[in-house]
């Protein structure tokens, strides 16, 4: 029998694989032994101290195995009402290679979404089950949402709720920009996976695959695929994996039934905040069940959250009611780079300057500010144009960062929810602060430009090969960053941070690096003025 995974491995013969540590073994993961068996879980059930209690008795059917077409077999467990008719549903499995399920784990592509259509076709048969199946999740579990939808389809599956996923494996996680990309938070990954199988190795994939061919392709999601499901996407700010793949899964999927909620938190915060668990409910209601609760009347098509930042002269704008995203009424406006004054303006600088800093250094960076009269807000894609040099290599790797400043030109930091104490006592990662949008380029990919996908509001790269760049020769670099939602006072404004190194935030601390993770060599001059119009987009509302 050909299966999906061994036309995988035939198609890429080269593919890497991680042995997983047993869940039995493994140091983080909490086991609680694999043991098939229905309970009934007694009403006022309370899983362990100060969680929530159960409204009603509650059957607990543990280990069920579902039979995947390959004859692997995956577990879940599923909760559903003692007293009751045949429900909706949507339960958690262990996916293909987790825990107990069989199989090796797959970083979504085709084989992940033919076993969740094997589990939906299972799920929908069962006596208890009326038929329709929803699906809802964070990070993988809003990935693998947008993965399947765009891949298959299931009549059982009624709503999606993906809260948060990438889209583009290659330039969303390993390889953005085209260059190496926060391997450490991929070693952390593979280790705390437990399994009794293997794990595609995904930073071994990025150093063997550097350009993106083929396989990359395999994993590339394309919500512009997704049907006529009805979808409640979420999306924020402070994700440096997700963003840029939540924005565009709302954006691009052909849905008439699609509503994208732009949170100001961090993605877990938000996740189990108690008013938007009920909303999530409604939203199932009205879709699972059938029930005519007004969830498309009383739900604007986006809400939109505009970020105001600790110290702030104002405050954050909690998702207000908007029509569509990016917004119709932004007005694209381009700031020059003036290196003589490292500062943004309206109009080129008559005069060339240029300013340099180390490529290879983890502390130095370019940095250029532009300070508002008047109340402004910016919602939307913003994009640089830089021209640059580096006299001393053959390739630059290129970072640019826009950050909040008050009126003394303080860097400012959003803390990601509620906190009792100031925004410098707590950790410097970020899962608690949101600094401001980022943008990557290795310039030797600038030769590779998809001007057939690039937009006024996006810039995007086939990364399929490079070309280098002879030393000290000047080129124009297009870099386009995540979206971005800030709102500022009179008086404050942005800094335009240009550098060669990472500058985001780590998002735990231990991954902190200590060394660059670029391949820059030497110096890296910035050219602005004369002959040279280096500029920042930004999307004013």
């Amino acid at each position: 029998m050909t299966t999906t995974e061994k036309s995988i491995r035939a198609a890429f013969p080269d593919l890497e694989w991680h042995k997983l540590t047993p869940p039995t073994d493994h140091a983080a993961f909490t086991y609680y032994g694999f043991q098939p068996s229905k309970t009934v879980l007694a009403k006022g059930h309370v899983r362990s101290p100060g969680h929530r209690s159960f409204p009603t008795d509650v059957i607990y059917d543990r280990d069920v195995a579902i039979t995947l077409r390959d004859g692997i077999k995956i577990y879940a467990d599923i909760f559903r009402p003692v007293d009751s008719d045949a429900v909706p549903a949507v339960v958690n499995v262990d996916a293909r290679g987790c825990g107990d399920s069989e199989g090796n784990i797959a970083f979504w592509g085709q084989q992940e979404a033919e076993d969740i259509w094997d589990a939906i076709d299972w799920l929908a048969r069962q006596p208890w089950c009326t038929g329709s199946v929803g699906m809802a999740g964070n990070s993988w579990l809003s990935i693998a949402q947008v993965n399947f939808a765009a891949r298959l389809s299931h009549p059982a599956l009624k709503a999606l709720a993906p809260w948060e996923g990438l889209t583009d494996l290659y330039g969303d996680l390993v390889l953005r920009g085209g260059r190496p990309h926060n391997e450490r938070f991929h070693a952390m990954i593979l280790s705390g996976f437990a399994g009794r199988g293997a794990a595609e190795n995904m930073p071994a994939m990025g150093r063997k695959r550097p350009f993106y061919d083929d396989y990359w392709e395999s994993k590339r999601i394309r919500p512009e695929r997704i049907g006529d499901v009805p979808l409640y996407v979420l999306a924020s700010y402070s994700s440096m994996l997700h963003t840029r793949g939540s924005f565009e899964t709302f954006r691009a999927a052909q849905s008439t039934r699609k509503w994208l909620r732009v949170h100001p938190y961090q993605e877990w915060y938000d996740l189990y905040r108690p008013e938007m668990v009920e909303d999530l409910a409604r939203y199932f209601d009205r879709y699972l069940k059938g029930v005519e609760n007004g969830w498309e009347e009383s739900t604007p098509p986006v809400r939109l959250s505009l970020l105001g930042f600790e110290d702030s002269v104002v405050q954050t704008i909690r998702e207000r009611p908007e029509r569509e995203y990016p917004l119709a009424r932004q007005e694209l406006k381009r700031f020059y780079l003036r290196p003589e004054t490292m500062t943004l303006q309206p109009e080129q600088p008559v005069a060339g300057s240029s300013v340099a800093h180390a490529g290879h250094d983890l502390k130095v960076s370019s940095d250029f500010v532009l300070y508002f009269d008047q109340y402004t807000e910016i919602a939307g894609y913003p994009q640089v144009r830089l021209w640059m040099s580096c006299p001393d290599h053959d390739d630059l790797d290129v970072a640019v960062q826009i950050r909040k400043i008050n009126r003394d030109g303080k860097l400012l930091e959003h803390l990601n929810y509620p906190c009792p104490v100031p925004a410098a006592e707590v950790p410097n990662v970020n899962t608690v602060k949101t600094l401001g949008p980022s943008g990557f380029l290795r310039a030797s990919h600038a030769v590779t430009r998809d001007e057939a996908r690039s937009t006024a509001g996006e810039i995007v790269y086939r990364h399929d090969r490079r070309e280098p760049i002879a030393p000290g020769t000047i080129v124009p670099l297009d870099i386009g960053l995540w979206p971005m939602g800030m709102v500022f006072g009179p008086g404050e404004g942005i800094m335009l941070r240009v550098s060669g190194h990472d500058m985001c935030l780590p998002e735990v601390d231990f991954m902190r690096p200590t060394e660059p993770d670029d391949e820059n060599q030497g110096t890296h001059v910035v050219y602005g003025g004369g002959g040279y119009d280096s500029y920042l987009v930004l999307p004013f509302v």
